[in-house]
C-alpha cells in the first residue's frame, strides 16, 4: 500500500505523494541536503496550498474555503514567528525536517492542525488584542496615505525611471535576439519595442504635468 493511503486525497495526500520520488529516507537523514528539505518546505507549505486554493475559490466550495483560510492563518502567524527565530532555530538539527512535519500536520484531515491551532491559540489572541490592533493599523494607513500624497511627485519620478530602465533593457536583449531572427520576427519584435517606448514617453509625460 502506498505511504499516503491512510491521509485520504487532497493535498495533504498530494503533499505526501510528492515526498515519495524525492525520497523519504533523504528527506529524513540528518546529512541530507539542506536545499531539497528546505524546498520540500516551501513546496509542502505554499506551493501546495496556494493550488488547493485556487480550487476551492473556482468551485465555490465553502468548507474548503473556510479549510484553506484557516491553513493560511496559521501558516501567516508560524511565518511572523519565524522571521525572529529562524536564524537561531535554523542552527539546530533537525530543524527544517520538523518544520516539514508541521506544515504536513497544519493540513491533515485527521489532525486539523489549522482549525486547532487558529481556535486555541490564534483567534484568543486577536480577541483578546483586536482593538488595539485595529488602532494600530488604522494609524499606519493614515500615514502611508500621508507618504504618498506628499512624496506623490518622487513616486511618479521613481516609475518613470523604471520603465525607462526596463524599456532600455528590454531594447539591449531584443537588439541581440533580432540579428538572429527571420525578417517577419523582426518586425515583430520591433513592433513591441515602440509600443514600450510610447509607454515610457507617456510616463514621463505624467511626471511632468
Amino acid at each position: 500500500m502506498a505511504i499516503y493511503g491512510g491521509f485520504g486525497g487532497g493535498t495533504c495526500g498530494a503533499a505526501i505523494r510528492l515526498l515519495e520520488p524525492v525520497g523519504l529516507p533523504l528527506l529524513l537523514s540528518p546529512l541530507g541536503s539542506n536545499i531539497v528539505i528546505r524546498t520540500a518546505c516551501c513546496t509542502v507549505g505554499i506551493a501546495l496550498p496556494v493550488y488547493s486554493t485556487f480550487k476551492a475559490i473556482e468551485k465555490k466550495d465553502q468548507n474548503e474555503q473556510e479549510k484553506w483560510l484557516l491553513y493560511w492563518a496559521a501558516y501567516g502567524s508560524f511565518s511572523l514567528v519565524e522571521i525572529f527565530s529562524d536564524k537561531l532555530l535554523s542552527w539546530f538539527p533537525f530543524y527544517y525536517h520538523t518544520k516539514l512535519a508541521f506544515l504536513v500536520w497544519l493540513q491533515l484531515p485527521s489532525g486539523n492542525g489549522s482549525k486547532h491551532l487558529y481556535s486555541r491559540h490564534l483567534r484568543p489572541f486577536l480577541l483578546k488584542h483586536q482593538a488595539r490592533i485595529d488602532r494600530l493599523l488604522n494609524l499606519l494607513s493614515n500615514e502611508i496615505n500621508k507618504f504618498i500624497s506628499n512624496h506623490r511627485g518622487e513616486i511618479h519620478f521613481v516609475k518613470a525611471a523604471a520603465i525607462k530602465c526596463a524599456t532600455t533593457a528590454n531594447q539591449m536583449v531584443n537588439d541581440i535576439v533580432q540579428m538572429a531572427l527571420p525578417g517577419g520576427m523582426r518586425n515583430t519584435v520591433q513592433d513591441q519595442n515602440s509600443r514600450l517606448r510610447q509607454e515610457a514617453d507617456d510616463s514621463d509625460g505624467e511626471t511632468d504635468n
